[in-house]
């Protein structure tokens, strides 16, 4: 599940909307409901690793502010960083985050459209509750793009909920909402049903057995569970 702006309206701006939903998104991470203090500090740690082997690049995908990853990059800087997301508000907000990278490029579009348009190469490829909310079609596209753009030992990173082996997104979706309506509790009601009924009309996860094969599909025949809370994953896909 991840909190991002919805589409413009005719009587609220990119920018006011943007504002409403990253205060509910504080909202969430502040009390760590959705685990992000384990999830990048794991990230911070591979990045680490990966900065020890000499200079790398990085491709975030629906990177918002960019806000969770720059604290990952302090011990780690890539020497190319570029970040893509829907929302010019957050990728504005993004540059001040990213401000101490050397090479920092963003990109106002689709990140399926943008893997696709791209001709570099990467070390790193990182997405973050962004891949839930594709479709399966979508999903293999992606995985097919990210391969193409993944540079000799690179990594595809993903982070995600999944659903349980078996389980359908109906079941899925009532326990990942009985979690939030039953232990989120430092949320405001009002921003608890925007988060619910955000959940309910735009996460489509998948089950862990289906990402590998999408995966495996594209040409990454390597997939690894690095660390999962509840229902929220950290997965590394690789050749």
């Amino acid at each position: 599940m991840s909190i991002s702006p919805s589409p413009v309206s005719a009587c609220e701006d990119e920018t006011t909307l943007f504002r409403k939903s990253w205060t509910l998104y504080d909202a969430i991470t502040a009390e760590n409901y959705m685990f992000h203090r384990e999830i990048y500090a794991l990230i911070a740690e591979v990045l680490r690793q990966r900065h020890a082997a000499g200079p790398y690049a990085v491709l975030d995908l629906g990177c918002g502010n960019a806000r969770f990853m720059a604290p990952c990059f302090e011990s780690a800087p890539p020497a190319r960083y570029e970040g893509v997301d829907l929302s010019a508000t957050a990728l504005e907000e993004a540059r001040a985050y990213l401000r101490g990278l050397e090479k920092v490029t963003l990109h106002h579009t689709d990140m399926l459209q943008a893997v696709r348009a791209s001709d570099a190469a990467f070390d790193v490829i990182f997405t973050g509750f962004a891949v839930h909310h594709l479709d399966a079609a979508e999903k293999q596209e992606l995985f097919h793009a990210c391969a193409a753009r993944l540079a000799p030992g690179g990594v595809f990173l993903m982070v995600d909920v999944v659903r349980e082996e078996g389980q359908n997104r109906e079941d899925y979706l009532h326990g990942y909402l009985g979690t939030m309506r039953t232990h989120w509790t430092a949320v405001h009601p009002e921003q608890l049903d925007e988060a619910c009924a955000h959940v309910a009309a735009f996460d489509f996860p998948e089950m862990l057995s289906d990402l590998t094969h999408m995966a495996a599909n594209a040409g990454l025949a390597q997939t690894r569970l690095l660390q999962r809370h509840a229902q929220h994953h950290i997965l590394q896909f690789s050749v």
